[in-house]
């Protein structure tokens, strides 16, 4: 797929920050952070979101949750704290049609919303 930037980055066609990666996913940092960290947990596969994934995608959709447990340790610490989305089409925020789970923390989070401020 040429016109998808995390298919580029899979194939190593574009460059990112890669964090962590295994036969099934890419573990990126995220070009426009809204905490600390911020990271990008995307399958190898191209699906466009997570209304598009099959009954098959059992296992890749449980490997991509246990990938931000994994990650989360590795880079927060034991006892992380954070806060995942994956946004599912255009009006819910999505604008990378390729789907992914971003995984943020380090930034206090209020109501439901970031609080103002990156500090």
């Amino acid at each position: 797929m040429t016109d998808c930037v995390f298919c580029d980055i899979i194939n190593k066609t574009a460059p990112a920050d890669l964090v962590y990666e295994d036969s099934e996913v890419i573990v990126i940092k995220t070009i426009q952070p809204v905490a600390p960290v911020h990271l990008l947990v995307i399958p190898r596969r191209h699906i466009a979101s997570l209304d598009a994934l099959k009954d098959a995608d059992k296992e890749l959709i449980a490997n991509m949750m246990l990938t931000v447990q994994k990650v989360a340790r590795q880079v927060i610490g034991e006892d992380p704290q954070y806060r995942t989305i994956i946004n599912t089409g255009a009006d819910a925020g999505q604008t990378v049609f390729h789907l992914h789970i971003h995984l943020i923390s380090g930034r206090p989070f209020l109501g439901g919303l970031f609080t103002r401020g990156l500090r």
